[in-house]
């Protein structure tokens, strides 16, 4: 028992029931709940601009349990989402945020600075902050820069009193509770040298932040059975697998972190069983890094990925590269057909200023580029061979040890040249209709098919499971919801190729919930 559950154990047994705090009933915005939810502690960080909308929907979009947000006072006294002291380098204006009107908050742009493709976008005030989230996603509300009575009305006007949890020094949250009462949740910071008695009985928080390092089973226990939620924080140097794992095991309510993504997908792999479904990431993790980038690999294996899609192309001097686009526009500062470029032309450019200002000067890897970092990892590798020849495709992978990792995506005549030139690498034709399935297991003997997600079937899949052929899908657009690929896993699909890994391991972590008995209600739609 470590020091800190000591202390708790017999402050509870200590303390009289009178004295307790209030239980705080709060909204459940992910349903059914997790066993352990995440804060977001920097929102869309890395991925969108910090504190707009983009960054709201995106944790959203994630199925996140609770997004923190720092609520600043403008100069005419307006409260607005914004966790810098300063506007200057994230947005186009300059200066202390407590300095500028609301009016000239609102015309500073927040997103050119991020990236191109957020240019225009807005800081959120408060009020729009609370309107977007409610009933979608819990906040978690710094006051640092706050008036407590205007924070606590505009809270309790949005409707969001069990949808809050308002952070802040003991004197912030004191005038908070004069103002609202328990209407509500409060969370303060317990540290180890604080009289534990007084603490609770001065504070009364429905929620404690303690250092995950910090705690144990019976930490949380004491903490519970004073009615109290317990939120971790693994922010910094302990933002780690390790440690989300201790803090899970522990008890604790909710994790608080600056990688959600990755403490989600950890926590739904670690309750898995064996017999599941594989899940792809397309063009590496897309969604958290620029596509087909050593960034986007690193993460993908970073959040568990069975394998890692990406796109290879020839430059014009026969070198290959990873670009999923035949012109070089859209993911790069180059314009044109890839196949116009030099190697060395290529290799100067940015491939990660497009997506976000932490990616600049990320570079188009090369494909032995790619598969050397790939091979340590121990990813599988969904090769979609654009353009690149099948003695090419061939020499790389043998050159780097992952031959038997690889399944090739190509068509038909281009597989039937690679299984003559390396019969043991795996095969993957489309399959866009039923009818060619008998003439694609005879000519090109398959390991797997890539299945278009809307002939998706029982019967089909069974079919192609009878000639000893697996089946892959891609459930990407309108197929990323958590009803459609359930569906597809109980018809018996393979591996799912998605943009949203975390709302796929949701997915499969329900179904798994419901194959060993758990009581799981339906899900909401945005999960």
């Amino acid at each position: 028992m470590t020091m800190l559950a000591g202390l708790l154990l017999s402050m509870v047994a200590a303390q009289p029931p009178q004295s307790s705090p209030v239980a705080f009933s709060f909204f459940e915005s992910v349903r059914p709940p997790r066993i352990v939810d995440v804060v977001a502690h920097r929102v869309g960080s890395g991925t969108v601009p910090e504190d707009t909308e983009h960054a709201l929907e995106s944790a959203i979009a994630d199925g996140l349990g609770w997004a923190e947000f720092t609520v600043r006072r403008t100069r005419d006294g307006h409260h607005i989402l914004y966790s810098a002291d300063r506007l200057d380098g994230r947005t186009d204006a300059t200066g202390a945020v407590r300095d500028r009107t609301l009016a000239e908050l609102r015309s500073a742009d927040a997103g050119s600075s991020f990236a191109r493709r957020f240019a225009g976008d807005r800081v959120l005030t408060l009020k729009e902050g609370l309107r977007l989230a409610r009933g979608r996603i819990n906040l978690r509300i710094d006051g640092l820069d706050a008036d407590p009575a205007q924070l606590a009305r505009e809270v309790l006007d949005a409707k969001m009193g069990n949808q809050v949890l308002i952070s802040g020094e003991k004197e912030f949250l004191r005038a908070v509770r004069e103002v609202v009462g328990e209407r509500i949740g409060r969370i303060a910071r317990w540290g180890s040298g604080s009289d534990l008695v007084c603490w609770v009985q001065e504070i009364r928080p429905h929620a404690v932040e303690v250092d995950a390092q910090s705690l144990d089973v019976q930490a949380v226990a004491a903490f519970h059975r004073l009615g109290i939620r317990v939120e971790a924080s693994t922010l910094g140097d302990h933002d780690r697998p390790a440690i989300w794992d201790r803090a899970a095991d522990a008890g604790a309510d909710w994790i608080r972190t600056d990688r959600p993504e990755e403490v989600l997908v950890r926590r739904a792999l670690r309750r898995l069983g064996p017999h599941r479904p594989w899940v792809a990431y397309h063009r590496g993790a897309g969604r958290y890094a620029p596509e087909n980038t050593l960034a986007s690999l690193r993460k993908a294996a970073a959040m568990g990925a069975d394998f890692v899609e990406f796109d290879v192309r020839t430059t014009a001097d026969g070198a290959f590269v990873l670009l999923h686009d035949g012109s070089l526009t859209r993911t790069t500062t180059g314009r044109g057909p890839v196949r116009n470029r030099t190697a060395a032309e290529v290799a100067v450019l940015d491939a990660g200023s497009w997506f976000g200002r932490d990616f600049v000067g990320a570079k188009v890897p090369t494909l032995d580029a790619f598969l050397e970092v790939a091979a340590p990892l121990g990813v599988g590798l969904y090769f979609d061979a654009k353009d690149i020849t099948p003695e090419a495709l061939v020499a790389a992978l043998a050159r780097h040890g992952v031959t038997d990792r690889a399944v090739v995506y190509q068509g038909a005549d281009y597989l039937n040249k690679l299984r003559a030139i390396a019969p043991e690498i795996r095969r993957m034709p489309p399959l866009g209709d039923p009818s060619q399935l008998d003439e694609l297991a005879r000519q090109v003997r398959p390991y797997a098919v890539d299945a278009r997600w809307q002939m998706l079937s029982r019967p089909i899949i069974d079919r192609c499971h009878a000639l000893g052929i697996k089946v892959f899908s891609d459930a990407l657009g309108i197929n990323e919801n958590i009803g459609r690929y359930q569906q597809a896993v109980r018809d018996g699909l393979d591996l799912i190729q998605t943009d949203h890994p975390v709302r796929v391991l949701r997915a499969l972590e329900l179904l798994e919930d419901r194959a060993s008995g758990a009581s799981t209600p339906d899900p909401s739609p945005r999960n």
